[in-house]
């Protein structure tokens, strides 16, 4: 199953661009065995300041037809990184070509998004910024291949 994290904004230089791509790297060598990944970042920029809805628009032109979406959202569900993994898995033994992982910009995602999502996921009730959550969704996306091969980096 292929994965695509969509976000709004372009990652500069910084600490928070090379942790995605050092996750989202690691994700695709792990992932391999397990039939996940590999994982593409969409950037996408509402360049006219359209808000919310404009962002909505871009990133679901980021999101591959058929593709599973689920927004990161502090009101989605939060879920243990062996429970995370056993949900990619349930989706790609479903048959899932594809799925999309939504993040939004500074101030969160569309409502009408949101409710159209095919699954919501929180990394807690704090709210996050949005580059940092980038990071950690590769992080655990890596940490959940690597819990379905069995290597030892999840140490729980």
């Amino acid at each position: 199953m292929r994965l695509h994290v969509c976000a709004v904004g372009r990652a500069r230089a910084g600490a928070e661009k090379d942790l995605t791509e050092d996750y989202l790297a690691r994700l695709g060598k792990v992932g391999r065995g397990v039939s996940l990944g590999p994982a593409v970042l969409h950037e996408v920029e509402d360049r006219k300041g359209g808000g919310m809805a404009a962002e909505a628009e871009l990133l679901l032109r980021a999101v591959p037809t058929g593709a599973l979406t689920c927004v990161l959202d502090e009101r989605g569900q939060e879920m243990s990184s062996p429970d995370f993994a056993a949900l990619l898995a349930r989706w790609r033994d479903q048959g899932r070509q594809d799925a999309a992982f939504l993040i939004g910009g500074a101030d969160g995602l569309d409502p009408a998004l949101r409710a159209r999502a095919d699954a919501a996921l929180s990394f807690g009730a704090m709210v996050w910024p949005h580059m940092l959550v980038r990071a950690m969704l590769a992080e655990q996306l890596y940490r959940a291949a690597s819990i379905l091969a069995g290597t030892p980096y999840h140490r729980a």
